[in-house]
């Protein structure tokens, strides 16, 4: 039977990295239910909180919270380490017992006899640690606590783990760790590391980055089936030039360790916003008005759908879009961004004069539709000799405080009438 396990350290928050491996442990397990006939195949969560200075109970909910929020269910759990410290206890004194350890300075050590170690690592192949780069070991400390090393082993022999994936920054601990299931004649587990995410100089991905944790990513508009998707491509392949979007049961049913890498992973945050926003578009405008609609207070589900489904071409995450449809709704005010600020400041006064030009003359059409004031603003450009864009850019700019959206027409129609000519007389007062 497979049982494996995700055991992070309630020390932080869910950093990427650490969702990505309990990720690939939880696709593992759940191609073995559907397709590789192991119906009882389990995926525990385990939290490593034997460092009690560091350890809170909110970076414990945090992980929950992050793991919830992508979907990752767990089969048994969240089981504690530190509820595990008489059975570390007893572990030890049993090997001390049997002459496998012995006392050092209160501590117990156990004895290496420079053993060599190899395994067939799910990812690299064959590793191989030789006897004499092996040293005794400390497993239980003076005041009776596990090292890291002990307390994992004697975890995962309790809870019958078949199968350890996690980062490769852990290899180096792997030998230690077979020479105690051999110490304690119990089958070692299969072992795969999977290479380090990195950032986007070639760097271990951290703060200096950006965001690097799970929750970021949430509260900055990223869906949890784009983060699921995203993560999952960092280091895995489906081979067959398979395309880059999966949904869930697609990930389960591709899932195999022979897809992941050897070679370490860059984390591309424009590449996750693109897939978001391809994501963002799939789901929809009406599902994602249900979904924002505190964030688009007073507007009716259609409204708001009209507005979310305006910007969506453009939108790379529910930020985007929320704040967006906002400013098209007359929630916000169209504060200029850059681009907008500098195209004013290039020529105020001719930036006012158009206005005042389109206001005057909108004022008095009667075809508000968007074939009808696409012919009108055009016919304008044209009998004042002026580019279309000349009179078409200030009108985007004094609106939304952008240069890029949708066409002006379909923007004006989508604000209506007397909305669209209430912002462009503000407009030309304030600037």
């Amino acid at each position: 039977m497979i049982r494996v396990r995700f055991a992070p350290s309630p020390t932080g928050s869910l950093h990427v990295g650490g969702a990505r491996t309990a990720l690939f442990n939880w696709l593992f397990v759940e191609h073995a239910r559907r397709f590789g006939g192991e119906p009882d195949a389990a995926f525990i969560l385990r939290i490593e909180d034997t460092d009690k200075q560091r350890s809170t109970d909110e970076f414990t909910q945090v992980i929950l919270d992050g793991m919830r929020w992508l979907g990752l269910s767990y089969d048994e759990g969240p089981l504690f380490q530190a509820e595990g410290l008489a059975r570390h206890q007893a572990d030890a004194q049993r090997l001390l017992d049997e002459g496998k350890a012995f006392l050092d300075d209160g501590a117990i050590r156990f004895r290496v006899n420079h053993e060599e170690v190899t395994w067939e690592d799910a990812v690299h192949g064959p590793i191989t640690f030789h006897g004499k780069d092996l040293e005794d070991f400390i497993i239980l400390r003076a005041d009776r606590t596990p090292v890291y090393n002990f307390a994992v082993v004697s975890d995962d022999i309790a809870m019958r783990i078949t199968h350890v994936f996690r980062g490769d920054d852990h290899i180096s601990n792997t030998p230690k760790q077979i020479l105690l299931y051999r110490a304690f004649g119990v089958p070692v587990p299969v072992f795969g590391h999977v290479p380090m995410i990195l950032g986007a100089d070639g760097k271990k991905l951290s703060k200096r980055h950006g965001a690097t944790a799970v929750a970021d990513y949430q509260h900055e508009g990223i869906l949890p089936q784009a983060m699921v998707n995203f993560l999952a491509l960092l280091g895995w392949s489906p081979g067959r030039d398979r395309e880059l979007f999966f949904d869930v049961a697609e990930l389960v049913e591709a899932f195999t360790f022979a897809g992941v890498q050897k070679k370490s992973a860059v984390f591309d945050t424009q590449k996750l916003e693109w897939m978001n926003g391809e994501y963002l578009r799939h789901v929809g405008a009406p599902r994602l008005a249900a979904q924002l609609a505190a964030e688009l207070p007073g507007l009716a589900p259609e409204r708001a759908a009209e507005l979310i489904a305006a910007v969506l071409p453009r939108a790379r995450t529910t930020l985007d879009v929320v704040s967006r449809s906002r400013v098209r709704a007359g929630l916000d005010p169209a504060v200029p961004d850059e681009k907008a600020a500098a195209y004013v400041a290039k020529d105020p006064d001719g930036y006012r004069a158009a206005l005042r030009l389109v206001a005057d003359s909108l004022r008095g059409t009667t075809d508000w539709s968007v074939a009808g004031l696409d012919a009108h603003l055009r016919q304008l450009a044209e009998s004042k000799g002026m580019k279309v864009g000349a009179v078409m850019q200030p009108v985007r700019v004094a609106l939304l405080g952008a240069t890029v959206s949708e066409a002006v027409n379909e923007l004006l129609v989508l604000i209506g009438k007397d909305a669209a000519l209430a912002r462009l007389e503000a407009a030309i007062q304030s600037s």
